[in-house]
């Protein structure tokens, strides 16, 4: 591996004009081709293989007039007056009118005919059907319909709100910032601003062709407005992460009196290395979400895993080229000067200077308090998960002053919470007289069920084969209370549909969540199985170990469980929501947890491979365990922190995104990359290295072996023209 990777580097050096221009020849021809054709329109969720999916394709089917977005206009009266009154009519029949003259809207329903009054005569609903999915709705046509009542009497309030306003989260401004920051750590990190900016440009061109590829195949598969969004996230960190690891190691190799273009080729043989394996734990961790079995999650994960792989595949040949045209402006304005004055070059990573051999050499002398402090800290921020809840967002998490927010407050004032998820009972057979006999006594049934507020008739399909029957719970949408209504009701209908001979399914926001739900909780254990077995043989085949895998993982593990109950404490109970501008807490969205897990299982693989990869390099070529591990962070602890800012500030940007998932993330990536650089990798795992000594690098004598020798370390790059010898750490 280290030797094909130095043979790439010396070529992208060497041929630097051909390399730059072939990649930015094809990033200019996906960019024609996504001008030419646009962007795609994003899909909605869908879970095949489960109840409530199985009674949304049968609406579509049978109520195909129903098929398309659904949203419900909320009127308010002022107080003493009513939507009864002659007055008030005239208001509310002015909304359903203008609601009718949305286009694209194929039927507004007056409250006068749905019976959508509250008891005290203050509230009514205005129920609007578009004939297009809410993904297909252009902006004009969403903006139209949140207008809806601007122009009601003084006192009136009107809101729009439901699915005409589901819409993609717009992130560019706000992930600028994160973008900005990166480069001012760049900046402090290189000393340099060619470095940084040839860095970032580097970065840049990788995510450009990764997400313009994303978007192209969007004309192909299926993607839900978050997968963009997730790629972006993960495709712009890790570029920037592995450009910086790849220089890092360039301007070290020259300060050592490597020849230019000598020290590319170390630096792509041996940190090259190091990024192909890290870039594969990634895209193992991602594309592994595969086996869950939720198409969304699987495009997200791949789509993912492929603006990592280009990330990759970017910093191994396009760097090297880049790095020929900056020459020595690639290096500190200090270290020109110094060879300048004496003709020798300044290491940035020596170890007289480097504050990463200070801590390399703490954390080893104070393992233990090391250890207790950093696992105790962990364990306690990890409490909150266990009272974690799990549910698809719904309007009353949306911010405070938007439309939909308003519609969901006016329904939950006028009719109560479960108005905002209500529950449709398909019923369908072959017998259109079994099809009635059964919807009726279904809606007996539930009726008598507690946590149900109502049950009425929905309507009938032309053939009669198909019913439908509305259920309205007590409690809202996202409570535990109303899933439990929904698997209790579930349960209670299944004898129904037996002794009629046709069959019953619930759906609504609230149905589906529990099926992503429980869906997730049963393929979790697979994917754990899949992703982490995967990995471990990644990493045991880098570092010819079995223990250091294993460290590996319980260090995931502590980072996973600490940012699972920091997301919990800010996102579901509310705690300093101000941090992230956050306007009502509520359950975590039904897929972040298995995102998660695999996003950061990936993440926290590169960081150990960045640093561990060094201390094997140098006990491998002959320094004790001790000396290695400080050598190791010593040299890496620079690097390290500074991608972990990076990732930081990157996926800080998104928390300043409106939409309460794509926060929701951004906080959780940003806490898990703090957590796992800075307290497991640069803390714990030298800490844990150092009570394992020599033995860390054990691997029985078979199984060593039996493995390829991928040589992460550069040990075939020992013979390679114009080498010089690089100085050993010493602590």
């Amino acid at each position: 591996m280290a030797n094909l990777l130095y043979r790439i580097g010396h070529f992208g050096f060497r041929r630097r004009g051909t390399v730059v221009s072939a990649w930015v020849l094809l990033l200019g021809v996906l960019v024609v081709g996504l001008v030419s054709v646009g962007t795609a329109a994003t899909s909605s969720v869908s879970i095949p293989g489960t109840e409530s999916q199985r009674a949304l394709d049968a609406l579509a089917d049978e109520f195909p007039q129903a098929a398309g977005a659904a949203g419900t206009v909320a009127v308010r009266a002022p107080e003493g007056e009513s939507v009864l009154d002659p007055a008030g009519r005239a208001v509310v029949t002015a909304v359903v009118q203008e609601a009718g003259e949305v286009p694209g809207v194929v039927a507004a329903a007056s409250p006068y005919d749905t019976q959508a009054i509250s008891r005290d005569g203050r509230y009514a609903l205005v129920s609007v059907q578009f004939g297009e999915v809410a993904d297909a709705l252009s902006e004009q046509q969403r903006s139209a319909y949140e207008a809806i009542g601007e122009g009601a009497p003084e006192g009136w309030a009107v809101a729009a709100g439901g699915e005409p306003l589901m819409t993609e989260p717009a992130v560019g401004s706000t992930e600028a910032i994160g973008v900005a920051v990166a480069l001012v750590v760049l900046v402090i990190t290189f000393g340099s601003l060619v470095a940084a900016g040839m860095t970032m440009v580097n970065a840049l061109i990788g995510l450009g062709v990764g997400m313009v590829t994303i978007l192209l195949l969007g004309h192909v598969v299926d993607l839900t407005s978050v997968t963009p969004v997730l790629a972006l996230m993960l495709g712009l960190a890790v570029g920037i992460d592995y450009s910086l690891f790849i220089t890092s190691r360039y301007r070290h190799n020259v300060a050592t009196g490597l020849d230019r273009q000598e020290a590319a080729g170390r630096a792509v043989g041996t940190a090259g290395s190091a990024v192909v394996f890290a870039g594969l734990t990634v895209v193992i961790a991602l594309a592994g979400l595969s086996v869950v079995g939720i198409p969304f999650l699987t495009s997200m994960g791949l789509a993912a895993a492929g603006t990592v792989a280009v990330a990759v595949l970017v910093a191994v040949t396009l760097l090297p080229a880049l790095l020929g045209f900056a020459g020595d402006r690639v290096l500190s304005r200090r270290q020109r000067t110094a060879y300048a004055a004496t003709g020798q070059h300044v290491d940035p990573e020596d170890a007289t200077s480097n504050h990463g051999f200070t801590w390399g050499r703490w954390v080893v002398k104070a393992r233990v308090p090391v250890l207790v402090v950093g696992v105790a800290a962990l364990g306690v921020l990890a409490i909150p998960a266990a009272g974690m809840q799990l549910a698809l967002p719904d309007d009353g998490t949306a911010p405070v002053g938007t439309s939909k927010r308003e519609a969901y407050d006016l329904i939950a004032e006028g009719f109560g919470e479960g108005f905002n998820g209500r529950l449709v009972m398909v019923v369908h057979g072959e017998d259109p007289g079994a099809v009635q006999t059964a919807a009726e006594q279904a809606a007996s049934v539930v009726t008598g069920t507690a946590g149900v507020l109502a049950a009425a008739p929905g309507g009938t399909s032309a053939d009669g084969r198909t019913a439908l029957v509305a259920v309205v719970p007590a409690s809202g949408p996202t409570e535990e209370a109303t899933f439990e209504l929904v698997r209790d009701l579930r349960t209670a209908l299944a004898s129904t549909a037996d002794a009629t001979g046709t069959e019953i399914a619930l759906t609504g926001v609230t149905a589906v969540g529990v099926d992503i739900s429980d869906k997730l909780r049963d393929a979790l254990p697979i994917y754990l199985l899949v992703v982490v077995g995967l990995s471990f043989l990644l990493l045991m085949l880098v570092f010819r170990s079995l223990l250091v895998p294993l460290k590996a993982t319980a260090g995931f593990l502590l980072t996973v469980g600490a940012t699972f109950g920091a997301t919990v404490a800010i996102f579901q109970w509310g705690w300093l929501v101000q941090l992230v501008g956050l306007d009502t807490a509520g359950p975590l969205v039904s897929f972040l947890p298995v995102l998660l897990i695999g996003i950061l299982f990936g993440l926290a693989m590169d960081y150990e491979v960045f640093l561990v990869s060094r201390m094997r390099e140098d006990f491998v070529h002959g320094e004790t365990a001790e000396q290695a591990i400080v050598s190791g962070v010593g040299h890496g602890a620079r690097v390290v922190v500074a991608a972990a800012l990076i990732m930081i500030s990157v996926f800080s940007g998104f928390i300043l995104v409106d939409d309460p998932i794509i926060k929701s993330m951004g906080f959780a990536l940003a806490f898990g990359v703090l957590v796992d650089a800075f307290v497991v990798r640069l803390s714990l795992v030298p800490a844990v290295m150092s009570f394992l000594g020599d033995k860390a690098w054990w691997l029985p004598r078979w199984l060593d072996k039996t493995l390829p020798d991928v040589d992460i370390e550069g040990e075939g790059l020992r013979g390679a023209p114009d080498q010089a010898t690089e100085p050993a750490a010493r602590i």
